[in-house]
């Protein structure tokens, strides 16, 4: 994990965001598992509100190689204050779709686990 040398205000804001974000809706449908699941946009659409109004922001930045992807997910604090952590995931095939699935699991994973 990487952060600023401080985070006093960022963990203040996030602690006040983290009271008004809400569940996220499980409407999507994983049918290899048979279970639902709440999509990328469904989690930015409960996140978006609660962190502008705390003058908090988020950053995915997508990186891949020949057998892996990576997202780094920035928290932001509107006094320069962040943390950031990288969620790596392997890639079996090389391909648009497999590369495409990996980033947005990996980009709603860790937006999912940065308010918990």
């Amino acid at each position: 994990m990487k952060m600023s040398e401080t985070i006093t205000e960022l963990a203040t804001a996030l602690s006040k965001a983290q009271g008004q974000i809400e569940d996220a809706t499980k409407d999507g449908i994983n049918p290899a598992f048979r279970s639902k699941y709440a999509d990328l946009a469904a989690v930015r659409a409960v996140i978006r509100e609660p962190l502008a109004v705390n003058d908090l922001s988020v950053v995915q930045l997508p990186r891949f190689s020949e057998k892996e992807v990576e997202v780094e997910t920035m928290l932001l604090h509107k006094s320069g204050e962040f943390i950031a952590e990288t969620l790596r995931m392997p890639v079996g095939q090389l391909t648009a779709q497999a590369v495409g699935s990996a980033l947005t699991y990996c980009r709603r994973y860790s937006l999912s686990r940065s308010e918990e």
